[in-house]
């Protein structure tokens, strides 16, 4: 393996940590076709990590093979290196071995603690909350701010405080409850889990915060979408609107840590967006958008796997 494939992953990788993310961060047809845009996001992270990993392996294991799969191979059979290995082999694997371990394990420990969170607070809200008359898989929490949210997980849970009930018509809060019923159904929470982690074991750099922000926005919006889907009425979009804004009001209320809520992003864009909906994003930009996400993912792979530049 020579430099050169390691140059182009080291490349990507600082394309993949700071400009693109940036960019992303910054461009409005997100707002136009959230899904794709997640998908786009995913596959950054991931092909950010590859490529940054990759390049530190790439190096390090030059001495024993022409390609990444080889020279594996041949450290794990305890084949003689072909070429000497310096001092700067060693301190490239070791990098790779301590980025590899911290990026999995705060992505391990975020899922452990998010769940365990998720799992207090889903125990302590079924010892007060009874069934709701607003909707059989919701549950009514006694509470005066208007709040719903829902906490995803093996046994999840859809909550209505009875100051929502209260302030909501019917058709509004059965527009809060689609809202909730599509972050579990597709599971939002294991979107944004990534990120979290990128965020926490990458502080210091300012696309993970990035990142988790726009995929925060993006993931309500896109609930916002899938709702509406399957909202009646003579206008299903103003009546969301109306019922995130009353949301709103009451979401540092009472929406325990962990937990997905109506209220939980980016409330003014949302509104604005339900409001004066933008133009679906087209069939060709849609698929030149995924395209790229593919593409993301194609290169480092291939640039790790097939024989070196």
């Amino acid at each position: 393996m020579l430099p050169a494939t390691a140059a182009a992953l080291a490349v990507l990788a600082a394309l993949l940590a700071w400009p693109v993310p940036a960019w992303l961060g910054r461009a409005r047809w997100p707002r136009r076709d959230p899904l794709v845009a997640l998908i786009c996001w995913q596959a950054i992270g991931l092909a950010g990590g590859l490529s940054i990993v990759g390049a530190l392996l790439v190096h390090g294991l030059a001495p024993w093979g022409h390609s990444l799969p080889e020279a594996g191979w041949a450290v794990l059979t305890g084949r003689s290196a072909d070429d000497p290995v310096r001092g700067d082999h060693w301190v490239a694997l070791t990098l790779a071995a301590v980025l590899t371990a911290e990026l999995l394990g705060v992505l391990a420990l975020s899922w452990v603690r998010t769940a365990r969170t998720r799992r207090r607070h889903r125990d302590l809200l079924e010892l007060v909350v009874q069934p709701s008359p607003a909707a059989p898989d919701a549950r009514l929490l006694e509470h005066p701010a208007p709040v719903a949210f829902c906490i995803p997980g093996a046994r999840p849970l859809l909550v209505l405080s009875s100051g929502m009930v209260a302030e909501l018509d019917d058709d509004q809060l059965a527009a809060v409850v689609a809202h909730e019923r599509a972050h579990l159904a597709e599971h939002h929470h294991l979107y944004l889990l990534p990120f979290v982690a990128w965020e926490a074991a990458l502080p210091v750099l300012p696309a993970a915060a990035r990142a988790h922000a726009a995929v925060r926005e993006l993931v309500e919006m896109r609930a916002d979408d899938r709702a509406l889907a399957g909202l009646g009425g003579p206008d299903p979009r103003r009546t969301l609107a109306q019922a995130i804004v009353v949301a709103a009001g009451g979401a540092g209320g009472g929406v325990p840590e962990g937990a997905l809520a109506v209220a939980g992003s980016a409330v003014g864009a949302r509104v604005v967006r339900l409001v004066t909906p933008p133009p679906p994003l087209p069939a060709t930009a849609r698929a030149l958008a995924l395209a790229c996400a593919g593409l993301l993912l194609l290169v480092p792979t291939a640039l790790l796997l097939l024989p070196a530049l």
